[in-house]
């Protein structure tokens, strides 16, 4: 085990490493600065370029790359251009919105998909399954900033039930409070969950199919246990293993797609400050948001790789 975390450790640094050479490589091609958009465009060459000097833009790239690497294994992330405050202060306000949010869409994903794979499933080729492998079609071709307005059109303009959008923070000090945070962010969260949910659902029913044919399941059931509890208690934790992988992804790429939803429903979190910063070509703050969420798909299919090995030892042994 401890070989495995150690090869699985160090194929996770050089993604990390790889990763933030793509990002800062990109971002360095794309045209236009922070200093010509803060000058404006009335102000002079020799304006501009000082400017530029004073933000640090003038310096080889190899320079700014090392300064931004060493930066970050210090827990420095630079100042904003546009906003003139630390980057890290910046993104670690907008998590307290962007992570809440994901972890309440990942839950509302996981009940939902796992309750209604199992349940279709259980029912294969029934009315309940065919049913439900409908229903998550439909989940899966709707576009999730459509459905979030939807969701605002029905519960916050009809039934007048939540905030058409805002939040009010997690405290009163912020003008909120801990429910209110929680109910704003509730219909931004279904409508992220609403595809992932129908995703995961398909590939738990093909998962837990797979599974029910095995000769260990049909032993258990011609010894006499029950299909619930050969379901429940066999099944499914052996088909864990590609949900899992899925959710694992998932969840990455809940972080990485609030961009549209939370400007839908006006949330200040990490989508929002991504939108602000590329209009404002405020390139310091979109590679440290960008890196952090590749950084996060990274840690996250690492995480992923360990429940294998937690979850079925036979994957450990065969990588060791």
């Amino acid at each position: 085990m401890i070989l495995f975390l150690i090869r699985r450790t160090l194929t996770l640094l050089l993604t990390l490493l790889g990763a933030s050479v793509v990002v800062f490589g990109v971002l360095e091609i794309l045209p236009g600065n922070a200093a010509e958009l803060l000058m404006g465009t009335d102000a002079s060459p020799e304006a501009v370029a000082a400017k530029a000097a004073e933000l640090g833009l003038d310096r080889p790239a190899a320079v700014r790359y090392w300064d931004w690497i060493s930066g970050l294994l210090k827990g420095e992330m630079g100042l904003s251009y546009a906003y003139a405050s630390p980057v890290s202060e910046l993104i670690a306000e907008r998590l307290a919105v962007t992570v809440p949010l994901a972890l309440m869409a990942m839950a509302l994903t996981t009940l939902l998909a796992i309750a209604a794979g199992v349940y279709a499933a259980s029912r294969h080729n029934r009315l309940g399954d065919v049913g439900m492998m409908g229903v998550t079609q439909i989940g899966i071709a709707i576009p999730n900033f459509w459905f979030a307005i939807l969701l605002i059109l029905f519960f916050a303009v009809y039934l007048q039930w939540f905030n058409a959008g805002g939040f009010p923070g997690w405290t009163v000090d912020a003008g909120g409070s801990l429910w209110e945070g929680f109910k704003a962010l509730l219909l931004p969260a279904l409508a992220l969950a609403a595809v992932q949910a129908a995703i995961l659902a398909r590939i738990t029913r093909s998962a837990v199919l797979d599974v029910m044919r095995e000769d260990y399941v049909r032993t258990a059931r011609a010894k006499g246990l029950s299909k619930r509890a050969a379901l429940w208690g066999h099944v499914l934790r052996n088909a864990m293993i590609p949900v899992i992988t899925i959710m694992g992804l998932q969840f990455a790429n809940l972080l990485a797609g609030t961009i549209v939803v939370e400007n839908v429903f006006y949330l200040p979190g990490l989508g929002r400050l991504i939108f602000q910063s590329i209009s404002n070509r405020d390139v310091i703050v979109v590679r440290n948001c960008v890196m952090l969420l590749a950084a996060s798909v990274v840690i996250i299919n690492f995480i992923v790789d360990v429940l294998y090995a937690v979850i079925d030892p036979r994957i450990k042994v065969a990588r060791l």
